[in-house]
């Protein structure tokens, strides 16, 4: 690929990346990118684009060709994000990631940080409401540079599925590195949400 078809390349490829996550289930850049990357024969992964220039490309898709029915989707998703937030309120709950920012796709899970000593009492609180769980972990970027390994808890609330990240109390004042941007992630808390559902803010 000559040097001055660089950019387009670039272009090109966060726009398959933006119609992999918005029409076929794909919810993380990486393999977005991956995929991309092997449908468009792009060996070079200096030739990918950044997680920014794919979000923009997201949000550019859907308004181009799913304006008849993102707006309704995002909605909903918030509307059942605050029910859980409501339904969690004594673990301190904040919404992150794209149905925060507005990017959410039809199988994209809502995102929630929970504040609480220890991990067993998310477990037993969602066993106590009788509510099947997997568990799992995540690696996240801290402010200070560092790197944490997190509990997860995931389960179904009807259509949608649930996606809570475990974190010690005091971690509610500092947020983890975006995997978009770098930027200490954006966090909502009830308040906000409803802010957003009564104002129609999409």
């Amino acid at each position: 690929m000559p040097h001055r078809d660089t950019p387009r390349l670039r272009i090109l490829l966060a726009q398959e990346c933006a119609r992999l996550m918005a029409e076929e289930g794909v919810t993380d850049f990486r393999t977005a990118k991956r995929k991309a990357a092997l449908r468009m024969s792009v060996a070079d992964k200096g030739l990918l684009p950044d997680n920014q220039e794919i979000e923009q490309a997201l949000l550019d898709y859907q308004r181009l060709f799913q304006a008849d029915r993102q707006p309704q989707r995002l909605r909903e998703l918030r509307e059942v994000a605050l029910e859980a937030m409501h339904f969690l309120a004594c673990f301190q709950p904040k919404l992150v990631g794209s149905v925060l920012s507005g990017t959410a796709g039809p199988h994209t899970p809502i995102q929630l940080h929970l504040f609480v000593d220890t991990p067993k009492e998310v477990a037993l609180f969602l066993m106590e409401q009788r509510i099947p769980f997997v568990t799992s972990e995540r690696r996240l970027h801290l402010s200070n540079g560092g790197q944490a390994c997190l509990p997860v808890f995931r389960f179904s609330a009807g259509d949608h599925d649930l996606d809570l990240t475990v974190f010690a109390p005091l971690a509610e004042r500092e947020a983890p590195r975006s995997p978009v941007d770098g930027r200490p992630m954006r966090r909502a808390g009830l308040a906000e949400i409803q802010v957003l559902l009564a104002g129609n803010q999409l």
